[in-house]
């Protein structure tokens, strides 16, 4: 264990004004965050304690979802198997693992059969095996039987099993900075600082965050991570790939009469009440236990190894859009991960160019595997529906080259020119500790009067699902101002996504604040 003295970059000045025609006023102050306003000479920081310690590990993995969990396992049993010493140490902002983790609950069991063979055996939380899967045209009135081909909790039970093969993870622990060394690869991540109040002052309980240095960092954010945002500008990692898409997804859990349950039965449905211009449709099944989606494919995929790290799991975008599925294409991204870095963090001499380990061979790794060509075989899919017929048109297209010719076309369609955000509504029990600053910031507080409200008419206030952003009138005088209800925060990062400025900067709050999915 080590410290280390950091130095604050030099301070913001904040001196916006609104210029909206209904009144000319200074813009309140939105933002406290240190990572928009610098704390270095704020008079309230002088005599604060800013050292942070810093700790070694082999291993830093980031995000306790499935890809990182997966990749944390088969790191450890790797290190068994060839009776090697390897520490690897996770990170996850949620209090708990698997508080943050919302899906379809619908897990094809592929990767996991790979990664513990004996699952069933070890109690994992899955108990209703698809028997029966139907696929539906709806109509206002009708439904269309259309004919297919066979195609919270479980995380917190990967952790599980993580754990007993010696992983450390540090739940409540939200990675908020990404370090590098002197030749620009990654070093490793630092924790956010807490008790820190709401104005952006230091409590008396105010502590620093801390630092975890690795030979190689896994970034397993899930979607749109807000380090993996930071490491695409310095990487220029999606240099040559289309932006990514994202789903907007709705989850309703329904408590029915028991002589109507249907379990093992998943139905699947498109049309009705979307038009046929809107990509989108349904699944419903039965659950008896318990994230936007990123719809990227195969497209929109960035280039995965940089000096020092690797993309791993939704945040790069793993997941088969048709199937509405992506935890098993996570897991073994995971996986892969884990068995392209092994050889070389455990070699007595790796070779190197930079500090922080490069490892190429993971991306060759990938595009080896079956991940890679089932996402190539559905790629084509979800650009096919961007054709004056719209969802007519995907579904004849997608019946003769992916039912018949099974996705082999020779050419690669390419999605539409707009992005498409997306959004996720759910029953969250979501909880932040009020008096810190809120993690919703503004890159300048000025925009939200003067673009979003002036042209857009707010859309912040509808996008979010949880009603983080309101407008209201000024205390004093004419005109609006934006308020952040940062409390409500569901961490779907849909304004970071959505925001036609894009002047919201989503960071992580303080460890252990957020979503609680329970199970969902």
């Amino acid at each position: 264990m080590k410290t280390v003295q950091l130095e604050h970059a030099a301070p913001q000045q904040y001196t916006t004004i609104n210029r909206r025609t209904c009144s000319s006023v200074t813009t309140p102050r939105i933002t406290t965050h240190y990572t928009i306003h610098s704390r270095d000479k704020d008079p309230r920081w002088e005599g604060i304690e800013m050292e942070r310690f810093a700790d070694e590990a082999d291993v830093v993995i980031v995000g306790g979802g499935p890809a990182g969990l997966s990749a944390a396992i088969r790191l450890k049993q790797l290190a068994n198997e060839q009776e090697k010493e390897l520490r690897v140490c996770l990170v996850e902002k949620a209090s708990q693992i698997g508080a943050h983790t919302l899906s379809g609950a619908c897990l094809e069991p592929s990767a996991l059969t790979e990664l513990i063979p004996d699952w069933k055996e070890r109690g994992a939380p899955l108990n209703t095996p698809v028997t029966e899967d139907v696929f539906s045209l709806l109509t206002e009135k009708h439904t269309i039987p259309i004919p297919i081909l066979p195609g919270g909790n479980f995380v917190r039970w990967l952790g599980e099993q993580a754990e007993e093969l010696g992983v450390e993870i540090y739940p409540g622990y939200a990675a908020s900075e990404v370090l590098f060394h002197e030749d620009g690869s990654v070093k490793g991540i630092a924790t956010n600082d807490v008790g820190i109040a709401k104005d952006g002052s230091p409590k008396d309980v105010f502590e620093r965050g801390m630092e975890l240095h690795a030979k190689v960092t896994l970034f397993g954010e899930g979607c749109h991570g807000h380090l993996a945002k930071q490491l695409y500008k310095q990487f220029n990692l999606r240099e040559n790939c289309e932006p990514q898409t994202y789903a907007i997804g709705l989850k309703e859990v329904w408590t029915i009469d028991e002589k109507k349950w249907r379990p093992g039965r998943v139905e699947h449905s498109v049309g009705w009440p979307l038009n046929r211009h809107t990509y989108g449709g349904s699944f419903l099944y039965h659950l008896d236990e318990g994230e936007p989606l990123v719809a990227v494919g195969f497209v929109s995929i960035p280039k995965l190894t940089f000096p020092g790290g690797l993309l791993m799991g939704c945040s790069p975008g793993f997941m088969n859009v048709p199937k509405i599925k992506g935890t098993h294409t996570a897991m073994k991204s995971g996986m892969l991960a884990a068995e392209a870095i092994f050889p070389k963090i455990t070699a007595e001499n790796p070779e190197s160019e930079t500090l922080g380990l490069h490892v190429p061979e993971y991306a060759e790794n990938l595009k080896n595997s079956w991940v890679w060509k089932e996402l190539y075989a559905v790629r084509n899919i979800r650009p096919s529906f961007h054709n004056y017929f719209g969802l007519y048109g995907g579904m004849v297209y997608t019946g003769v080259f992916y039912w018949i010719c099974r996705g082999k076309e020779p050419w690669t369609l390419k999605h539409a020119d707009k992005l498409r955000p997306a959004l996720l509504c759910a029953l969250s029990g979501t909880n932040h500790e009020g008096d810190q600053p809120a993690h919703l910031t503004l890159k300048n507080d000025s925009f939200p009067v003067e673009r979003n409200l002036a042209i857009y008419d707010g859309p912040e206030q509808r996008f979010c699902p949880a009603g983080v952003y309101e407008y209201v009138p000024l205390e004093t005088g004419d005109g609006m101002r934006l308020q952040i209800n940062a409390q409500n925060c569901v961490h779907c990062k849909t304004c970071d996504i959505k925001d036609p400025s894009q002047n919201i900067n989503w960071v992580v709050p303080e460890g252990g604040g957020g979503p609680a999915y329970n199970g969902m």
